[in-house]
């Protein structure tokens, strides 16, 4: 077909087969003819398709906001929560590759839940060590061996290696200088930053301990609890809503709170509990979890009296929040990046 088309050949196939695979065997789908601007010729109607990535409310809403008309389905890996709830408002209907959707094209109507689980890729490789380096870089840290030992606590041959993997999968560029110094360029953030992302997703722990805490205020209850924490050297972190808010504000209430300490049992969780001054209980407002890299550690930060993780991280753990989280997210990347 001779026509310009808003994808790259290979998203459009990907495009086009999730919104097939998904309609009924009674619909009838064609391709246009030459001249026909749409995508995709459904029951007669024709229909204008965008490809959302990753699918997260960021991409769709880059997406909607653009000045040409809206499309009439976008498709996306795996559409978020939020990324749902703002097309259903906008009015367009959704697809994606875990066989999701919710379709209303004239008479037809689609709705599905996934069938399938996130394919994960790469998952063995994406190692702590290989995290915690694409943290420091997406922080601004210089990819290199020395630069990268030096903010996150690594040792120099676990930095070579994760250099190595970020620069076999494409993230970095290899400058012709070798050695501990020699520099290497992001070739691009929103792509490293996207399969990060993925990567925390797919190694989450699921150890955590559900304390509880008093009064209303709970951003303040726990900088009481982070100053006796600090006082007997115990490292925290916070993550999350709480986090973000201290980053980049944006709500106006934050209920519960996610932390980072270096316990990786229940037990050492427990004791830095009680050290806290704070005790266990089911359904308790304050989540005391491991720290999943060093560089979460090494590379956190105070303000207003709070330890905050890495923005990367915090971006990461707010996706798994739901909606207000995606909001959230969408708010701490582009308070970063300066728009």
């Amino acid at each position: 077909m001779n026509k310009q088309r808003s994808l790259g050949e290979n998203t459009i196939r990907r495009a086009e087969t999730a919104l097939i695979d998904v309609l009924p065997n009674s619909v009838e789908v064609h391709k246009p003819s030459d001249g026909n601007s749409a995508d995709l010729i459904v029951n007669g109607q024709p229909l204008n398709i965008k490809w959302a990535g990753k699918g997260y409310l960021g991409d769709v809403r880059r997406i909607l906001s653009m000045g040409q008309s809206r499309p009439d389905v976008v498709v996306a890996q795996r559409m978020s929560p939020g990324a749902q709830k703002e097309l259903a408002d906008a009015g367009v209907s959704w697809v994606d590759e875990t066989g999701a959707a919710e379709i209303v094209i004239g008479l037809i109507v689609v709705s599905r839940t996934s069938t399938s689980l996130r394919k994960k890729t790469e998952i063995k490789h994406w190692t702590p060590s290989v995290l915690a380096t694409a943290e420091a870089i997406l922080c601004g840290v210089k990819a290199t061996v020395t630069e990268t030992a030096s903010a996150t606590g690594l040792s120099e041959g676990s930095c070579t290696n994760a250099l190595k993997f970020l620069t076999n999968q494409g993230h970095l560029e290899s400058e012709e200088k070798r050695g501990p110094k020699s520099a290497r360029r992001v070739t691009d953030e929103q792509k490293l930053l996207e399969a990060y992302v993925t990567a925390v997703e797919s190694t989450e722990m699921e150890l955590n301990l559900q304390v509880g805490i008093v009064g209303r205020d709970a951003v303040s209850e726990l900088v009481n609890i982070g100053k006796k924490w600090q006082s007997a050297d115990v490292a925290w972190a916070s993550t999350g809503l709480i986090a973000a808010n201290a980053m980049a504000p944006f709500i106006t209430s934050v209920t519960s709170m996610e932390v980072y300490v270096n316990a990786k049992t229940i037990m050492g969780q427990n004791a830095i509990a009680s050290t806290g001054g704070v005790s266990p209980i089911v359904g308790g407002r304050l989540k005391l979890k491991p720290f999943p890299t060093i560089a979460v550690r090494t590379m956190s930060r105070e303000l207003d009296g709070l330890q905050v993780a890495p923005w990367p991280r915090v971006y990461a753990d707010l996706l798994r929040v739901g909606v207000r989280g995606e909001d959230a997210a969408d708010h701490l990347l582009a308070v970063i990046r300066g728009r």
